[in-house]
């Protein structure tokens, strides 16, 4: 991409980002619970606002870049929360247990609850993919090897992406601001619980969690990173050989009745045809679709000497405003940030089997540890970026890029929302309830 299409998103970025910022938190107050509106939030917003309308319409590379932009503006969050996790390996260690406890919870809060409602409202093979995994990018891989890409449940798989792509970090958002205002649940095992693999999503939940007990922000913020790593690296191993083959086992068992009948019409030879026929449009239709969601989700490339630093405008901007103004600790803690990720990076291109996140993850904690003879001042430094600053840039960016996934949703359907909805809610909370009782056991 050059300079002069890149231009646009990221100025737009930078505006939005920064009037995000200064708007601020601000809480609504819903009774016994409270929502609270961060500048994420409202640069999600603003950005989806302008991706959206019809007055002066966007372009689809305008969206796109601004998408490429979302994906290097993940590694700076996850390079910022690798100095939380360093100071944290004693904590981490201890919590050890809970961490690994909890995935079973991402595994099946989705497959128990949004799953059969999925077969309620008849949404046919598609069910599966769409709820076996919260669905990200690796779920498109293992659904579409078992079952092929024309597939219904490879249709379920992107409608479930499309969804938490629209919807998944601003729902997110509210859902965990809502329960952390009900004090019910201990806050680690919230931050264990928003770790459900998508880094927008992560950063989303997590800023709930810290408005509601800022005096435990590091350890929120290590406890969601590692969880975060953890459904990331274990993901795809799960979802093969546990998660889709149960999901598939589980929409069997609800659905036998059904099958039985369709076997029984499919008996006939009238009926035979009729349903070839439907087979073959189905295929097609299907086919259609996955060409729509390439087509609007096709990755370009913006070298990294180009994206970091106008990611690190934009992102000392917002950290500034939050800082109440710029300082040389903002300036070192984002040179620290952009030498980790352009060394991940490095790393993951020599490697090519080990993904820029873990490099990042890793490094970033090893250096940040206890034991490392530096860590202490480049903690103090990277400390000056605050996350949630970080967070804003990142959610701008998706805010930008939404407009070429609302047409979309209008070929998914109505159904795929409510089923959305209940996968995510599910997911955050069956993983919150076993971190907290496996927090409990072994605390």
């Amino acid at each position: 991409m050059t300079l002069p299409q890149i231009w646009p998103a990221s100025v737009a970025a930078f505006i939005i980002a920064l009037i995000a910022q200064v708007i601020g938190m601000h809480t609504f107050d819903l009774g016994p619970a409270a929502i609270v509106f961060f500048p994420m939030v409202w640069g999600l917003l603003m950005g989806a606002a302008i991706s959206f309308q019809k007055f002066r319409p966007v372009g689809l590379d305008f969206q796109r870049v601004a998408n490429a932009f979302v994906g290097v503006a993940v590694l700076f969050l996850i390079a910022r929360l690798a100095f939380n996790i360093g100071p944290n390996l004693p904590l981490l260690l201890d919590a050890g247990p809970a961490l690994l406890l909890q995935e079973v919870g991402h595994l099946l809060g989705t497959i128990a609850l949004a799953l059969p409602l999925a077969v309620l409202l008849r949404m046919g093979k598609a069910t599966v993919g769409a709820t076996f995994s919260l669905d990200r990018e690796p779920a498109f891989a293992m659904v579409s090897e078992k079952y092929g890409p024309d597939s219904d449940q490879y249709r379920g798989v992107l409608a479930m992406y499309v969804f938490g792509t629209l919807f998944g970090a601003i729902y997110v958002s509210l859902l965990t601001s809502v329960i952390s205002s009900l004090n019910f649940f201990d806050p680690l095992a919230m931050a264990m619980g928003a770790g459900v693999g998508s880094g927008s999503m992560m950063a989303a939940s997590v800023g709930s969690i810290i408005a509601a007990h800022p005096d435990q922000e590091s350890a929120i913020l290590s406890i969601a990173a590692v969880s975060n790593l953890i459904t990331t690296v274990l993901g795809v191993y799960v979802g093969i050989y546990i998660a889709l083959p149960l999901a598939d086992r589980f929409y069997r068992v609800l659905t036998r009745r059904q099958s039985r009948r369709d076997e029984a019409a499919a008996t006939a030879t009238a009926a035979s045809t009729v349903h070839s026929a439907a087979d073959t449009a189905g295929v097609e239709t299907n086919r259609a679709f996955r060409a729509q969601v390439l087509a609007s989700s096709a990755p370009i490339s913006i070298r990294p000497w180009t994206s970091i630093p106008i990611l690190a405008v934009v992102g000392v901007t917002t950290a500034s405003v939050f800082a109440g103004g710029l300082s040389l600790q903002i300036l070192g803690g984002y040179a620290v940030l952009i030498a980790l990720l352009l060394l991940g990076m490095l790393l993951a291109k020599v490697s090519r089997k080990v993904s820029s996140i873990v490099w990042v993850t890793t490094l970033g904690a090893v250096i940040s540890s206890p034991w490392s003879p530096i860590g202490t001042q480049l903690v103090a430094l990277v400390a000056s970026v605050d996350f949630l600053s970080i967070a804003c840039v990142t959610l701008t960016f998706a805010g930008l890029s939404l407009g070429k996934d609302l047409p979309l949703l209008k070929t998914v359907g109505w159904k795929i929302i409510p089923v959305g909805l209940v996968a995510i809610t599910a997911s955050f909370l069956l993983s919150t309830l076993i971190a907290e009782f496996a927090l409990g056991f072994w605390g």
